[in-house]
C-alpha cells in the first residue's frame, strides 16, 4: 500500500499515513510488551515503519483502552500505558487508533456487563437533610428529572447516568446524561448532612457509584464521588452514611447523578496521552479516539486527542484474496454511509483547528454493492464535514486516471476538505428538517440535503446531496443571503461575499465554470445518491 501510495503520486494529494489496524500482534504479551505477529510482519514493527518512512509517509498503529483488543488478543494498553508509549515512540509510530473493548470501567462493547456499575447511580428513593434544627424528607417523586435517561419508577428513580451514545436511536446534539435534582431551602449556611436512600445493582440503568453535588456549570461543588455500599439487590433500599454539604441560606440546588461513562473514559485517554509525553515529549503522534461515539467524544475529545470516532466502524463486509468487500449506503443500525453521514452532518460545532475532528470512520469507496454515485457523493459528504479522508480500499484494485482514482484524487475536493480555516461544512437545508436543519438529527435517507462550508479565499462549497435511492427531480436552490445566514460569523469577509456582482461557479467534478449574477445557486435533478459541489467564488 505504501508503493502503490506513491506510485498513483496519492502523497502528492495529502494522502500520508499508513495505518495498521487490528489483528498486527501477538495474541499475548512478550516479557510485559507488544509484539508483532510474526507471520504477517517478520521483520517486526521497527522494519515496518522505517520502510513507510523512507517513502517520504507516516506510520500508524492500533491499540485498545481495554484490557483486550477487539479480535480479542489480551494486549489492550489498560495499566500498560507507559511501557506500551514507549515501545510506539521506539517504533516510530506517528499515528494511533486507539479502540474501547473490553473496557474494564464500562460496559462497553465486549466488557462485563456488571461493569454498569461504575456508570450509573444507584436508584434513589428518597434523601433526607439534617442540620441543627433542621429536618426534612425528600422522595423522589418530589424531585426534578434533568436530562435524558432516567426515569420514575414506581417510588424510586433509575437510569441515573449517560445513556449509550452509540446507537443510531440517539441524537449527538443534547445531553444523554441524566439527573435527579432537588432544591433545598435552609434556614441558615453551613454544613448538613444528606442521607441517601438506595438500591445499587450491577446492570445498564442501575450502578452502585454516587456522584453528590450543589451547583451547576463553574459553580459545582462535589460532596461525594464513589461508590455507595453494596445492597442485596436493585429493589433491596438502604440508607447511606451521612454525607456532609455545604449549603447557603435560602435555596440551594442538589444534584444526584454519575457522569463517569464520559469522566472515566477521558481519564483512560488522558492516560495514554501522558505516557507519549513522559516516552519522549518531542515525539508528535495523532491520537485517533475510537469509542463510537458512546460518551460523546466531541464533547471532551479535544481534550486528548485529535479525532473522534462519532459511530460503529462503517462496515463489517471485509474482503480478501482480491474481494473487494461490501459496503451499505443505507443500513437500519450504524454500518452504512449514510448512518455515518446523518450524526456527523449535524456536529459541525464540535469540529475545528482548536477542538480536533469528527471521524464517520474510513472512506469505503470501491468495495463492491457501491455505486459510482454514491462512490462520489461519499468522498463529497467526508470532504465537506472535514473527516479525516482515511482509504478502505486495496489500492491494488486502481489504476491512474481510472473512476475510483478520478474519485480519491480529486484535488478540489482534497484541497476544501483540508482548508486552512478548518471548519466543517454546515447543513443549511434539509427537505425533511422542521425547523433547525443545521441540529435535526434525521435517519430518514428520503431527503434532500444541501450544506454549505466557508473557504479560506471568502469562497464557499455548496454541496447539494441526494440523499435517498430515489431520484429528486425537483430543483433545489441556495441563494447568498441564506447562505451567509448560517455561515457568515465564519466567512473571512461574509459583506464581501453577500454584496458580490458576480459570482464564478465551478463544479468541482467536471471542472466546469460558469459566472453566476442571480446570487442564487441551483442543482437540477438527482440521480439517486448523486449529489453536485460547486465552489462558489464572489467576484
Amino acid at each position: 500500500m505504501a508503493d502503490l501510495i506513491i506510485e498513483l503520486e496519492l502523497d502528492k494529494l495529502g494522502y500520508k499515513y499508513i495505518v495498521v489496524d487490528d489483528g498486527c500482534y501477538k495474541p499475548v504479551r512478550i516479557d510485559g510488551r507488544v509484539s508483532n505477529e510474526e507471520i504477517k510482519f517478520p521483520n517486526g514493527f521497527r522494519a515496518l515503519s522505517d520502510y513507510i518512512h523512507s517513502k517520504g509517509l507516516k506510520f500508524g498503529m492500533y491499540n485498545d483502552v481495554g484490557t483486550n483488543l477487539c479480535a480479542g488478543a489480551e494486549v489492550g494498553t489498560c495499566l500498560h500505558e507507559d511501557v506500551d508509549a514507549q515501545s510506539y515512540v521506539e517504533w516510530g509510530v506517528d499515528f494511533i487508533k486507539v479502540d474501547n473493548c473490553y473496557y474494564p470501567w464500562d460496559n462497553a462493547t465486549f466488557s462485563n456487563e456488571a461493569n454498569a456499575r461504575f456508570v450509573y447511580a444507584p436508584n434513589i428513593k428518597s434523601i433526607r437533610v439534617e442540620g441543627d434544627s433542621f429536618k426534612e424528607e425528600y422522595k423522589a417523586v418530589d424531585g426534578i428529572l434533568y436530562g435524558k435517561g432516567a426515569e420514575l419508577k414506581d417510588d424510586h428513580v433509575t437510569g441515573i447516568g449517560t445513556l449509550d451514545g452509540t446507537g443510531p436511536e440517539n441524537s449527538p446534539i443534547g445531553a444523554l446524561s441524566s439527573e435527579l435534582r432537588f432544591n433545598i431551602n435552609v434556614p441558615k449556611t453551613g454544613e448538613y448532612d444528606v442521607y441517601v436512600t438506595y438500591a445499587t445493582g450491577q446492570e445498564p440503568g442501575t450502578g452502585s457509584w454516587l456522584q453528590l453535588a450543589t451547583g451547576t456549570g463553574g459553580d459545582t461543588v462535589y460532596f461525594y464521588d464513589d461508590f455507595l455500599k453494596e445492597t442485596q439487590d436493585s429493589l433491596s433500599f438502604a440508607e447511606s452514611e451521612a454525607i456532609k454539604v455545604s449549603f447557603k441560606e435560602g435555596g440551594n440546588l442538589l444534584r444526584l447523578m454519575n457522569h463517569r461513562r464520559q469522566e472515566n473514559t477521558l481519564c483512560s485517554y488522558a492516560k495514554l496521552l501522558e505516557a507519549f509525553g513522559k516516552a519522549d515529549p518531542d515525539h508528535d503522534v495523532i491520537l485517533s479516539i475510537c469509542e463510537w461515539g458512546k460518551t460523546q467524544p466531541h464533547i471532551w475529545g479535544k481534550k486528548v486527542g485529535d479525532s473522534w470516532r462519532t459511530l460503529n466502524d462503517i462496515t463489517f463486509w471485509v474482503g480478501s484474496d482480491g474481494d473487494p468487500g461490501k459496503a451499505k449506503w443505507q443500513d437500519d443500525y450504524t454500518p452504512s454511509i449514510t448512518s455515518q453521514y446523518n450524526k456527523a452532518v449535524i456536529m459541525d460545532e464540535f469540529a475545528g483547528l482548536d477542538k480536533g475532528w469528527n471521524d464517520p470512520d474510513m472512506l469505503t469507496i470501491g468495495m463492491n454493492d457501491l455505486t459510482l454515485d454514491m462512490c462520489k457523493t461519499h468522498m463529497i459528504m467526508w470532504c465537506m464535514m472535514n473527516a479525516p479522508l482515511m482509504l478502505g480500499l486495496d489500492l491494488r484494485r486502481v489504476q491512474k486516471g481510472d473512476e475510483l482514482y478520478k474519485i480519491i484524487a480529486n484535488k478540489g475536493l482534497i484541497y476544501l476538505n483540508q482548508d486552512a480555516l478548518g471548519i466543517q461544512a454546515k447543513r443549511v437545508y434539509c427537505s425533511l428538517a422542521e425547523n433547525e436543519p443545521e441540529k435535526e438529527y434525521i435517519r430518514d435517507i428520503n431527503r434532500l440535503d444541501i450544506l454549505a462550508k466557508p473557504l479560506s479565499d471568502n469562497s464557499v462549497a455548496v454541496s447539494f446531496i441526494n440523499v435517498s435511492n430515489e431520484n429528486k427531480s425537483e430543483v433545489k436552490s441556495i441563494d447568498a443571503e441564506t447562505i451567509v445566514r448560517y455561515i457568515g460569523g465564519k466567512m473571512p469577509d461574509k459583506e464581501a461575499f453577500l454584496n458580490a456582482g458576480q459570482y464564478k461557479v465551478i463544479d468541482l467534478w467536471t471542472g466546469n465554470e460558469s459566472i453566476n449574477t442571480s446570487g442564487k445557486f441551483e442543482a437540477e435533478s438527482l440521480d439517486p445518491a448523486d449529489s453536485l459541489c460547486i465552489k462558489v467564488i464572489p467576484i
